[in-house]
């Protein structure tokens, strides 16, 4: 994952941005004015390439790094 959140610039995710990419880009993070344990926030992938298989293969990389697996 890659942020880009920068409001003066008005820097944010795109499509266009994720187009090829593994990485999910994710911006406009803020609190979540009903929630003060939350967030709010943006972000997009490309789906044929971060589809639920890159996914999932993914997450179990990361439960077998922690020894959750």
């Amino acid at each position: 994952m890659s942020l880009e959140d920068e409001p003066k610039t008005s820097r944010y995710p795109t499509i266009l941005q994720s187009s090829g990419r593994d990485k999910a880009i994710v911006g406009r993070v803020r609190n979540d004015p009903a929630n003060t344990n939350a967030l709010g926030f943006f972000s997009t992938c490309d789906n044929l390439r971060k589809g639920a298989a890159l996914n999932a293969v993914q997450i179990a990389e990361l439960l077998i790094d922690k020894n959750w697996l």
